[in-house]
């Protein structure tokens, strides 16, 4: 019998670690499966074969899409002759829909059987999306706590399997530092439109908030494939920062009395660290002005739609400013109350994502779909 080929999709680096866990996962259970995809370091260091590279494809927003128009057309071409060719025996999505879903419509036309892991937030805009995805998708596996209920009323196959990052975060090794009084995180992103639109903005409250406090120590904290470098161009010159690899990103996280974090996966792990932290985001005109029209949630931070509260404050477009984040920032510094309320709040969220196992309990649905394994003990 030949050995089960499955195809692996991530495009950014939120997705690439996800894949990492779910390539682990699926090796652990099915030892003779072969992994192979597209992706990056993360995925590579699970010995998943990528015969295509997520890196330079990582955007969000409408109109930054745009430019990468020619790279994104070709690599969908490439990946519709490998799948032709290679015949995997499924393909496995992690989110990135505005990629994604002509991958699953390529797939699809190839009669090859399309997993969902980490699903795209049609709950958050375009609900209409599910029809697209009952068609194409023939299971989704969701990570969020309400997102199942949202699926099956709506007639689509899903399962919830808890959140990859309980498992991963959840560790002594990073519970047990203590945070540094006084010392201030800033993560900027990990796009480089994020980072150009926002790195100014932190760069300016740094300076406010120095003036009042010269003792506030600023540290950096860069994400997966994210040069000091690149976040330099952004900052005021001669600016006094501290940068910190990617490689220690949780233990220098937790070391921080708070954060300052461009919204995105990272909110969602400095929340299961127990970490204070201060959301922002921007996005083009244009992007923002179809978010108004689409977008039917109450928070950006996944944090606050899971606690169904404004846990974390969010400064979104315009109100992301200096003054806003030094403000707020330094409302909590100079109150360690509000701080450990908030640290508080956050210890109730690891219990809501079902305390770890997520790429387990995805790559066992997964393999028993295929017929590969047959326990799905544990899962609902």
């Amino acid at each position: 019998m030949a050995r089960p080929l499955i195809w692996i999709n991530a495009c950014e680096p939120s997705g690439d670690l996800h894949g990492e866990l779910l390539a682990k996962a699926l090796k652990a259970l099915c030892p003779e499966a072969r992994l192979t995809g597209m992706g990056g370091p993360a995925m590579e260091r699970q010995g998943v074969e990528l015969p295509l590279r997520m890196e330079g494809l990582s955007v969000m927003g409408i109109s930054e899409v745009i430019g990468y128009l020619p790279r994104v057309f070709g690599l969908w071409w490439d990946i519709r002759r490998r799948l032709l060719l290679k015949r995997p025996a499924a393909v496995v999505l992690i989110d990135a829909p505005d990629f994604h879903f002509r991958v699953a419509r390529l797939a699809h036309a190839l009669d090859i059987p399309v997993f969902y892991y980490i699903s795209p937030q049609v709950w958050a805009w375009r609900p209409r999306r599910v029809q697209f995805l009952k068609k194409y998708v023939r299971r989704m596996l969701c990570i969020l706590p309400f997102e199942q209920e949202f699926y099956r009323t709506r007639g689509m196959a899903a399962e919830y399997v808890g959140h990859p990052l309980a498992d991963s975060l959840r560790q002594p090794e990073f519970l047990n530092v203590v945070p540094k009084k006084k010392r201030v995180g800033i993560l900027p992103g990990s796009r480089k439109t994020e980072i150009e639109r926002l790195m100014p903005v932190y760069s300016r409250t740094v300076q406010l908030l120095r003036r009042r406090d010269s003792e506030i120590e600023f540290v950096v904290i860069k994400a997966p494939g994210i040069s000091e470098t690149l976040i330099r161009q952004f900052c005021a010159p001669d600016l006094d920062l501290k940068f910190l690899d990617a490689d220690r990103r949780y233990h220098h996280m937790r070391e921080c009395t708070l954060l300052i974090a461009t919204s995105g996966t990272v909110t969602l792990e400095s929340s299961l660290l127990e970490v204070p932290t201060i959301v922002a985001y921007q996005c083009s005109r244009l992007s923002f002005m179809v978010a108004i029209r689409l977008v039917k949630i109450p928070a950006i931070s996944l944090t606050n739609l899971i606690l169904k509260g404004n846990v974390l404050p969010e400064f979104v477009q315009h109100q992301a400013n200096p003054e806003n984040l030094a403000d707020k920032t330094w409302s909590w510094l100079d109150n360690e109350q509000d701080l450990k309320n908030i640290r508080d709040r956050l210890a109730e969220l690891p219990p809501l994502l079902e305390g770890g196992g997520a790429p387990q309990r995805a790559a066992r649905i997964i393999l028993h779909d295929l017929g590969l394994v047959h326990d799905v003990q544990n899962l609902s």
